[in-house]
């Protein structure tokens, strides 16, 4: 199973699956959700809905269901990532801060307290000091880490047009 980091909702709805022109794409995430493979986190809602445009309006209208609420267990992830983004031997004071009141540190968390794989367009930054990205996050707690394109095909998403 999966959680989307929401940069996978806000470049596909900007760049690749316009809401207006790819429908498939969101039809398709709200479909998965309702088959259990694919979610979000409630704090990935609040940065979504918090963008006050078509977006956030969509998120709103798939339903609450498809963000998952942490779970009382997700305190031991929390915990472990929080202790591995404070070794100052690595990340800046900032970089620590930062990640550790983003939406990422709770999705990596929750992916982690679940079993799941994360989905997110970052890709790893092994010499980075000034930024915590989600993949060495992942790898740090042990989570699977993957791109949107492995997930539709290996759920076997279509997003065709209808035939005429």
């Amino acid at each position: 199973m999966y959680i989307v980091d929401s940069n996978i909702l806000i470049e596909a709805k900007d760049r690749y699956y316009g809401l207006d022109f790819a429908p498939g794409f969101w039809e398709w995430l709200v479909e998965a959700r309702h088959a259990g493979r694919v979610f979000s986190v409630t704090a990935v809602r609040d940065e979504v809905e918090g963008r006050g445009d078509e977006l956030s309006e969509w998120s709103r209208s798939a339903g609450r269901d498809l963000y998952l609420s942490p779970r009382s267990t997700v305190a031991g992830p929390l915990t472990a990532l929080a202790r591995w983004a404070n070794r100052h031997d690595r990340y800046t004071a900032s970089a620590e801060r930062e990640f550790l009141a983003s939406a990422d540190y709770t999705l990596v968390a929750q992916a982690c307290d679940l079993g799941y794989t994360v989905v997110t367009h970052e890709t790893p930054s092994p010499d980075s000091r000034r930024r915590i990205k989600i993949p060495e996050a992942c790898a740090a707690v042990g989570v699977p880490c993957c791109t949107p394109w492995q997930v539709l095909r290996s759920e076997g998403a279509r997003l065709v047009r209808p035939a005429a």
